[in-house]
């Protein structure tokens, strides 16, 4: 049945694509996003302390996912949102939403014996939008133009296609013997089929760019979900979702792959980039708040810098770093010696790492 963009799209054929095939091109792109990504993977395996950037990373990764969906926030906002949440713009809590539903399909996934299956997505989604959402069982969801109210797609309905097709999903993702393709092609193309499948009311672009992290982990290509593809999606928004189209309407897998391989590459170079700029400035900071604090330096604290670039006395307190009367002091030091910077709101001080958000900031 030919495809019909008004119609649900029942007849989505599943993974892997009839006829496919790695040109030279495609190929050529996948041996340099593999050298790229092995680069950021061998550095994130040389770090002492792992979790220490990560965290930064993911959540600049938040951001940007969220960002593609309009959900958009400052880092100032989203910094100061991560240490007292309560008080946090809507946006700013869907973007910590989205950290959080990477860490937990990560660790559903390990406790899955390392399998990505339908129940792993749904708890993502769950926790990106903080609640009881399941697969799709109502008709009439349909993608449409944001000006004129054209539809674009129509997603396969209702819940028993879903479940069917993301079944097929889980085999292709988890068999190997589904497919001979290269893991990296493979993200490429199950992050088409996540989206053509839109299993959920809303959330899925997300959900589904968490899945790439998420996959990259289950084979062994990333130690941790550290990639920041995002950032890439965000500057090329408009050519991501001509080409997704170009897959659905066309059978245009070349160019689809093209690109998803291009992100990895630039978004591998970008992250690398960064967590060097990270860890050079870390050793800066050591250095400098040794001469300031002198003797009372607290490698906890250097530690705390670099997972929340907004500090405030209570944090301090909070993680059993110092009193508060040694965190003020502390605090009060390093912005004299200007490693921070305050920034004061309302009744609260902020103690900021100015330097790591321009850094975050950049490209």
């Amino acid at each position: 049945m030919a495809y019909n963009r008004n119609s649900p799209f029942n007849d989505l054929p599943n993974l892997p694509p009839q006829g496919f095939a790695e040109s030279p091109e495609i190929l050529r792109q996948l041996a340099k996003a593999s050298r790229y990504l092995g680069e950021l993977n061998g550095l994130c395996a040389s770090l002492p302390d792992p979790q220490l950037l990560i965290n930064t990373i993911v959540l600049q990764e938040s951001k940007d996912s969220s960002a593609i969906e309009n959900i958009v926030t400052t880092q100032d906002e989203l910094y100061k949102a991560a240490i007292e949440e309560g008080t946090a713009s809507p946006a700013a809590k869907e973007v910590l939403s989205y950290r959080e539903a990477l860490y937990v399909g990560l660790e559903k996934m390990k406790a899955q014996e390392n399998l990505l299956l339908t129940n792993t997505m749904v708890d993502i989604v769950q926790h990106i939008k903080r609640n009881k959402s399941g697969i799709r069982n109502a008709t009439g969801t349909a993608l449409k133009n944001a000006i004129n109210g054209e539809v674009i797609y129509t997603p396969p309905c209702c819940e028993n296609i879903l479940r069917e097709k993301l079944a097929a999903l889980e085999q292709f993702i988890n068999n190997p013997e589904t497919s001979p393709l290269d893991p990296l092609i493979k993200m490429a193309l199950i992050h088409y089929q996540f989206e053509a499948i839109h299993p959920f009311h809303d959330g899925n672009g997300r959900t589904g760019r968490i899945l790439n992290a998420l996959y990259l982990v289950q084979q062994e290509l990333l130690l941790q979900p550290v990639l920041y593809l995002s950032s890439y999606i965000v500057k090329y928004k408009t050519e991501y979702y001509q080409l997704l189209r170009g897959v659905t309407e066309k059978e245009n897998w070349h160019d689809w792959v093209m690109y998803l391989l291009t992100a990895l590459i630039e978004t591998a170079q970008l992250t690398t980039k960064k967590i060097r700029a990270m860890l050079s400035l870390k050793e800066d900071f050591e250095n400098q708040m040794k001469q300031a604090l002198g003797s009372s330096f607290s490698y906890e604290l250097l530690q705390l810098l670099f997972t929340i670039p907004y500090l405030k006395i209570e944090l301090l307190e909070k993680r059993k770093i110092a009193h508060r009367q040694t965190a003020s002091l502390w605090l009060k030091k390093l912005a004299d010696a200007k490693i921070l910077r305050p920034n004061k709101m309302g009744r609260t001080t902020y103690f900021v790492n100015y330097k790591l958000m321009e850094l975050l900031s950049s490209d």
